[in-house]
């Protein structure tokens, strides 16, 4: 697969079988990603990689506070507006992929609570995935290192697509950063800042048909060119 395959077949995936990844192909992947570009050769990222018990002791000890107080919401960086205060056109193409992945993939009618929630409470299993990659960054500074880690999610995802692999990041996570630094060494000056699934997509879930459109270069390139 090259580089154009591997970014037109990346997908969001939300439902994984549960065949293993070995170490060293995970190793491996992650050493691709480090030749991502960052400020002045920065590189301030850590990964954290959970399988098999420690990643379901993670999800176990989200599911306990999620089930007791509700969405914990602790992000430490500011991540996103409130859902009222979406500008456009941004609110309507949130809108449009909510409606294709609960009404229309999910069959999940507006006021169906109860399978929404269910259907959110899949993300602190990282859905299923084999391989569950929590991304922190240093705080110092912290705008610069934010951009340096979607270069560095990027590059993960598309070695991950190229080898065969799937995922899907998740913000989800940054409602319970509390839980997760109970769990994993995250030092005191590093912002988590989402997590990621990796495995591979099981074929036969709906969940994995689910496709959102994107936008023609003329709607979001503007050329300055020599008349």
């Amino acid at each position: 697969m090259d580089v154009e395959e591997a970014l037109r077949t990346r997908r969001s995936t939300r439902a994984f079988l549960p065949t293993p990844v070995p170490r060293a192909r995970i190793e491996r992947l992650l050493a691709l990603a480090t030749h991502s570009a960052s400020n002045s050769n920065s590189q301030p990222w850590h990964v954290h990689v959970l399988t098999g018990a420690a990643k379901r002791a993670l999800a176990e000890a989200i599911w306990e506070v999620l089930d007791a107080d509700g969405r914990m919401v602790r992000a430490e960086y500011p991540y996103q507006p409130t859902p009222d205060s979406w500008a456009e056109p941004f609110r309507t193409r949130r809108a449009e992929f909510g409606s294709r992945l609960y009404h229309d993939t999910l069959g999940c009618a507006a006021d169906d609570i109860v399978r929404r929630d269910a259907h959110h409470r899949r993300n602190y299993d990282f859905f299923g995935a084999p391989v569950g990659i929590v991304l922190t960054v240093s705080s110092r500074p912290l705008a610069g290192a934010l951009v340096d880690a979607g270069l560095f999610l990027q590059a993960l995802m598309l070695a991950a697509r190229h080898d065969g692999l799937d995922t899907c990041p998740q913000a989800s996570f940054i409602d319970f950063s509390p839980v997760l630094r109970q769990h994993l060494p995250v030092p005191d000056d590093h912002v988590i800042v989402c997590g990621l699934a990796l495995g591979y997509a099981d074929p036969t879930h709906g969940l994995n048909g689910l496709r959102t459109p994107r936008e023609p270069v003329d709607r979001i390139a503007t050329f300055h060119e020599d008349r």
